[in-house]
């Protein structure tokens, strides 16, 4: 630990371009400052500071260590940060931002029981589809579901994100049960307008993904109304499970063409890359995995229809 306090002393030497002045920060005298100095430099061989009776400043290698000798600094007092922050109760306000059915089927109603958890924390959450910056707008953490644009951000995986094509047993019964993908061009679809090629749907048929161009009475940027569609029997929709889960479970969703679907992905948490992750960032994320997980509780019925 003497050379850690070596370096601490050296930073302080520089920053204040003057032995006094250090030494009065410090709380030690200025002979001790110029011994330490001194005792430095013997140490490694090399002459790290010009001096003058006027002036102070860095030689060339007195550079170099320095900037090494401020970022370890930096790295220990971090360390040391962090330990700290595990063990501190998180408080202050909590900015999340997420989708909006997403967060109002399942974040929403899990608000209250992580606010009993964590009675130092506030939350101010906004839900909605735009793809929002966190850095510049302020978020702490955002839950983003598919595939993940923005590679400077720390991401966890919180859930798969399952897609399957559904329709209703009164559907199905009136326009019979599509079995191939390209059967599709024969009924009635419901299309997601926020989905990229909305009305491509894509399948993997004989192990290649395509495309199979589908059409409907019904277009509608929300996967909400567009359950309700189907099971008002209205078409042939593909949906998240998280939209659909219950109704599958019900009854009142068949799931269809299970064996050429393509395209599953996840739903993560996201949040600026620090060099350490903040109390209030933790404790959600971590609530999050462990309310949902690799099975999440959307799933159980369909988890139960492939066996697996």
């Amino acid at each position: 630990m003497d050379r850690l306090d070596d370096m601490c002393v050296f930073i302080r030497v520089v920053d204040a371009r003057s032995f006094t002045l250090a030494a009065e920060r410090l709380g030690l005298s200025k002979s001790a400052v110029s011994r330490r100095m001194a005792d430095l430099e013997n140490r490694l061989g090399a002459r790290l500071l010009n001096r003058t009776t006027r002036s102070l400043s860095l030689t060339e290698v007195g550079q170099a260590f320095y900037d090494r000798c401020t970022r370890i600094v930096a790295d220990v007092e971090e360390a040391e940060r962090a330990v700290a922050d595990l063990h501190a109760q998180p408080r202050g306000t909590l900015r999340i931002n997420a989708p909006m059915s997403f967060g109002m089927m399942h974040i929403a109603p899990a608000i209250a029981e992580f606010l009993r958890r964590h009675p130092g924390l506030e939350i101010d959450m906004d839900l909605n589809d735009r793809y929002i910056d966190l850095i510049e707008e302020g978020y702490d953490v955002a839950v983003r579901i598919g595939r993940l644009r923005d590679s400077s951000l720390v991401a966890r995986r919180l859930a798969p994100n399952r897609r399957v094509v559904v329709a209703s047993p009164g559907y199905l019964k009136a326009h019979g049960r599509p079995v191939h993908p390209d059967d599709l061009g024969g009924h009635n679809c419901l299309i997601y307008t926020n989905a990229p090629l909305a009305d491509q749907w894509q399948f993997r048929v004989g192990g290649e993904v395509r495309s199979v161009k589908v059409s409907g009475t019904l277009r509608v940027n929300n996967g909400e109304v567009l359950r309700e569609a189907a099971v008002g029997s209205h078409g042939i929709a593909i949906l998240p499970t998280f939209i659909i889960g219950e109704q599958i479970a019900r009854g009142q969703l068949d799931v269809l063409l299970m064996d050429f679907v393509a395209g599953d992905s996840a739903v993560h948490a996201v949040y600026p890359h620090g060099r350490h992750l903040s109390p209030k960032v933790r404790v959600f994320v971590d609530f999050l995995a462990g309310r949902f997980g690799p099975v999440p509780y959307w799933d159980a019925s369909l988890h139960v229809l492939t066996g697996g």
